[in-house]
């Protein structure tokens, strides 16, 4: 297991995921409620809803008006390099690419202006693997 993903989950405690799900049987609703559970703050980021998992949703990113530990990305890898732009906005401190996504467009984004970067893994089962509970 990513050693790099592990700490980003014990150094953080509030996660931003954009492209949250409204549908509780896909993995981007069912992953944030998990790390939820586990005692994470999860702000949803999706454009068609007003509350998911009894948190008020932001339409973007540069919406959310606190701070962002890590930004947990749910959408297909082309839309990948716009969210770590907007993170790198927002001064989160980690950008996360859920399992099947990858870019190395958004990994360059990240690094370069600092962000912790974690690509093609599953922040629910990294969290689980490593006994992570805030």
């Amino acid at each position: 297991m990513d050693d790099t993903a592990a700490r980003i989950l014990r150094e953080s405690k509030t996660i931003a995921v954009v492209g949250l799900s409204r549908h509780p049987a896909k993995a981007a609703h069912s992953v944030p409620a998990a790390m939820q559970a586990a005692g994470f703050r999860v702000i949803p980021v999706n454009p068609t809803a007003d509350e998911l998992l009894g948190e008020r949703v932001y339409r973007s990113l540069s919406d959310i008006p606190d701070e962002v530990d890590v930004v947990n990305v749910f959408r297909p890898s082309p839309e990948a390099a716009g969210v770590a732009r907007e993170a790198v906005r927002i001064g989160a401190k980690a950008l996360w690419l859920q399992q099947d996504i990858v870019s190395p467009e958004a990994r360059a984004i990240a690094e370069e202006a600092g962000l912790t970067y974690v690509e093609d893994q599953c922040m629910a089962v990294v969290r689980a693997i490593n006994g992570i509970r805030k």
